[in-house]
């Protein structure tokens, strides 16, 4: 598991920057944190990353799904607003997660419960923190990261067992 501290909104877009680098086609980022917790920052810094408008990233609560082209296509979902798997399938969302021609960013993914998710490239982000500050852990099978770049901007970087 890696560990990032960052100290702006900016160093956030950073870590998810750094970590865009790191993606291949298929994976899915399923995000985690409160209202404000910088999900939405995260997924700025992600399409940044893969050469996408980051100025164009916005939440996609009300949409429930926004889309971003890079080298990697970057589709951000929000699940706050569905009741369940059953509601996840039937707007044909799970085709995306699965399609793997691209990365997706999943807000609210308890939603479609644990299970929806087996047997799916997956990278655990949880971000958390008051004010500017945030801890942000990234867990999965594929963990690489530049973190030399990140320690030169002023982002704590740990990497636990």
């Amino acid at each position: 598991m890696l560990r990032f501290e960052t100290h702006s909104p900016a160093q956030t877009e950073e870590v998810a920057a750094v970590l865009a680098s790191t993606l291949r086609a298929g994976q899915v980022l399923l995000l985690s944190g409160g209202l404000g917790a910088g999900k939405t920052a995260f997924v700025r810094g992600l399409v940044r990353g893969l050469g996408g408008e980051e100025n164009e990233v916005s939440s996609p609560t009300f949409a429930l799904m926004n889309q971003y082209e890079g080298r990697l296509t970057v589709r951000h979902f929000d699940l706050y607003r569905l009741s369940g798997p059953e509601e996840v399938c039937d707007l044909g969302f799970d085709e995306f997660f699965r399609a793997g021609d691209g990365v997706c960013a999943v807000e609210w993914h308890s939603v479609a419960g644990a299970d929806f998710w087996r047997g799916m490239d997956i990278l655990h982000v949880r971000l958390s923190g008051e004010g500017e500050e945030r801890a942000i852990t990234v867990e999965g099978e594929h963990e690489p990261v530049d973190v030399g770049r990140l320690v030169q901007l002023g982002v704590g970087v740990h990497r636990t067992a």
